[in-house]
């Protein structure tokens, strides 16, 4: 074989396996569109539940625990000074 029946060959190649994955790839958005589709025929969509409301971060917080807290940011402001 000369180098450009190989060339051409290699070209012929190439194109066939890209035409291959596109063609794959195509059937792929089909059958996940076609999926999608009985899902939400068949699936029904989920109640959303109340969300409780919590109570305000201050009200949970002991006064303890935020002198804590507060002497702990100082001390890490501190060294990073």
């Amino acid at each position: 074989m000369t180098p450009a029946e190989l060339l051409l060959e290699g070209v012929e190649l190439m194109l066939f396996g890209m035409g291959i994955v596109f063609s794959f790839l195509i059937l792929l958005v089909f059958a996940i569109r076609l999926m999608s589709a009985v899902v939400a025929r068949f699936a029904p969509e989920p109640v959303p539940q109340p969300v409780a409301t919590a109570a305000p971060p201050s009200a949970i917080v002991d006064p303890d625990t935020l002198a804590a807290i507060q002497a702990a940011i100082r001390q890490h402001r501190a060294k990073r000074r």
